[in-house]
């Protein structure tokens, strides 16, 4: 993995997980102990409104944990609306360690690398259902509130698992914006390590 990416993982890592967030976090360790033990390759959709900030931060850190351990998952995002993946989001990851290039302009796609070798994690909005997002039984983690309670219903989604986070985007454009991007993509980094460790202590 990139050298600056280590070090936000190294960091993520220290970061102390409350026995509140073990509890919401456990379910998708076993969600994921489950599909390996009977030989099936696990599938995470991250799920959030607009598709543009929780969801693809989730995306990136869980597929990028899960490569850290060495658990074979794949990882998804989607949302109820498409807008695009929020550029503030985007430096924040960037800001991480993470190599992204940039294609388009209206809600464009953003190719995410964490290793020099790595197949790019691809983050775009779109809704939870689009085609480029599994039609298989997955796992729809749910990354915020709004989703959560106005989405009753998600095809093809076997388990329905809320992880949610607080929205960045109440600090967009205050002093504090970075700043408070990064602290929750430094949480969720966090918890998706805690989750792929744990699921590796088979």
């Amino acid at each position: 993995m990139y050298a600056k990416l280590k070090v936000t993982i190294s960091k993520a890592l220290l970061k102390s997980i409350t026995g509140e967030r073990e509890k919401v976090l456990l379910e998708l360790v076993n969600y994921i102990k489950k599909k390996r033990a009977s030989g099936e390759k696990p599938l995470l959709n991250f799920i959030c409104t607009h598709n543009s900030r929780r969801s693809q931060i989730s995306q990136i850190w869980a597929q990028t944990a899960a490569a850290y351990y060495g658990i074979d998952v794949a990882c998804f995002s989607g949302g109820v609306e498409v807008t695009a993946f929020n550029e503030r989001a985007v430096a924040s990851i960037n800001r991480s360690g993470f190599k992204i290039e940039k294609e388009g302009e209206t809600n464009p796609k953003y190719n995410v690398f964490y290793a020099q070798n790595s197949n790019p994690i691809i983050a775009f909005s779109k809704v939870f259902d689009d085609p480029t997002n599994p039609s298989n039984p997955f796992a729809a983690v749910m990354t915020c509130a709004h989703a959560d309670e106005n989405c009753p219903f998600i095809p093809s989604a076997e388990k329905r698992i809320p992880v949610r986070y607080e929205d960045p985007k109440f600090f967009d454009d205050s002093p504090e914006e970075a700043e408070k991007y990064d602290e929750r993509s430094l949480q969720i980094a966090s918890e998706m390590l805690y989750v792929f460790k744990n699921v590796s202590a088979l």
